[in-house]
């Protein structure tokens, strides 16, 4: 069993001063601090590892939502293909529960072996799902169909597509509807979201594509969950007003001091709270291990570098201090809001019953402990667990 006692916890709503007790996998009870007894659990025979947090700030393990976790890129040719993510990276992100998936190219890689990563992940410690399809239409699969891989491959909780992109195909409205079916039927009868995570490009028409796709039909806006939605101003206006017809957005982390275009991730977060859009219907990824591309006016690949994965943990930590948003929204962007949004029942939060995953921070809110399914993977800022060939 494990003991945290003593936490400043935001479960992610503000929960003061906790105990936080987990049997294997499993928190089975969360307590005012000094309502459980180290003594009784180790009268009882069981082995108890205990840790005081000392009023630490301490949150859900972080849900990434967008990790290229098998590795992405290769504009440019085969020497700018970035490499498989290590678990090191995502403990010294604090990211306990991640989402992988493909990117522009979906003819080297394939959905096989970006499932067979998720699987090494989550036996090294961390929970993983992955999207099927990448960049364009039709849909790379495993079972070739969209519908069968979310149906019938546990990992797979939705689909991934690109529109406004030169690097996509452009689907038409009648194949963005029919995506957007096939992942709807699927999530219907497999119990999944079903989610359609749409990259979005630069161009200036991407989000009436999505209006169009669905007029005229049942399917909600919260079946599309369109991402890099700060590349610009105008985009980030209409994703704010998508957000507040009912449809979920998925927030990019860049930080103030990094060199990508379009507005920063925690401006982005401060207009959407500005202009009423409910922050329960954002996200917050970090498009971790994918490449960053700069193309000059000509179409030219320019340069090349790959995102970092520790990204959303630095615009929770700015987001706190700047106090532009509360804590507890916060923490919400990157943990329950995506577990919502993905239909994953046990995680984003701390509450009996679901799992051990937590951060909890020092006083500048830097990592302490990281704890993934009721596992110590950093102790007082040291990763202890890494991976099999780390």
């Amino acid at each position: 069993m494990l003991l945290i006692r003593n936490a400043e916890l935001y479960a992610p709503e503000a929960m003061g001063i906790c105990d936080i007790l987990a049997e294997g996998p499993e928190i089975i009870k969360v307590t005012p601090a000094g309502e459980i007894s180290p003594a009784l659990i180790k009268e009882a025979g069981v082995p108890l590892q205990l840790i005081d947090a000392k009023g630490a700030l301490t949150m859900p393990g972080i849900l990434d939502q967008h990790i290229h976790i098998n590795g992405a890129g290769g504009e440019g040719g085969p020497i700018n293909r970035t490499p498989p993510v290590r678990l090191s990276s995502l403990i010294e992100g604090g990211i306990t529960s991640v989402v992988g998936l493909l990117g522009t190219d979906g003819i080297c890689r394939s959905i096989e072996e970006l499932l067979m990563k998720a699987r090494a992940l989550e036996a090294e410690g961390v929970s993983t799902w992955i999207h099927t399809g990448s960049y364009s239409l039709p849909s790379v699969t495993i079972t070739e169909s969209v519908r069968r891989d979310i149906c019938l491959i546990d990992k797979v909780i939705g689909v991934k597509l690109a529109l406004g992109d030169h690097r996509g195909s452009y689907p038409t409205r009648d194949e963005l509807r029919r995506t957007a079916s096939d992942a709807r039927v699927a999530g219907i009868l497999s119990g999944k979201a079903g989610v359609v995570c749409l990259h979005m490009g630069s161009d200036a028409d991407a989000f009436s594509l999505i209006t169009e796709a669905l007029a005229a039909t049942n399917i909600p806006l919260s079946q599309f969950l369109p991402t890099h939605v700060t590349r610009n101003p105008k985009m980030l206006e209409q994703a704010a007003q998508y957000a507040r017809d009912g449809g979920y957005i998925d927030i990019t982390a860049h930080t103030a001091d990094d060199s990508s275009n379009g507005v920063k991730s925690a401006a982005a977060i401060a207009y959407l709270k500005e202009t009423g859009t409910p922050l329960s219907h954002v996200t917050l990824s970090s498009d971790g291990n994918g490449s960053l591309p700069r193309f000059n006016a000509a179409g030219e690949l320019e340069s090349i570098s790959a995102a970092p994965v520790n990204s959303v943990l630095k615009i929770i930590r700015e987001l706190i201090i700047n106090k532009s948003v509360s804590i507890a929204d916060a923490v919400s962007l990157a943990t329950a809001n995506a577990a919502s949004r993905l239909s994953i029942k046990d995680k984003g939060s701390v509450r009996a019953g679901f799992s051990c995953d937590l951060l909890i921070l020092d006083d500048a809110l830097s990592l302490r402990y990281v704890i993934s399914k009721g596992k110590i993977m950093m102790e007082e800022g040291v990763t202890v667990v890494k991976g099999r060939f780390e």
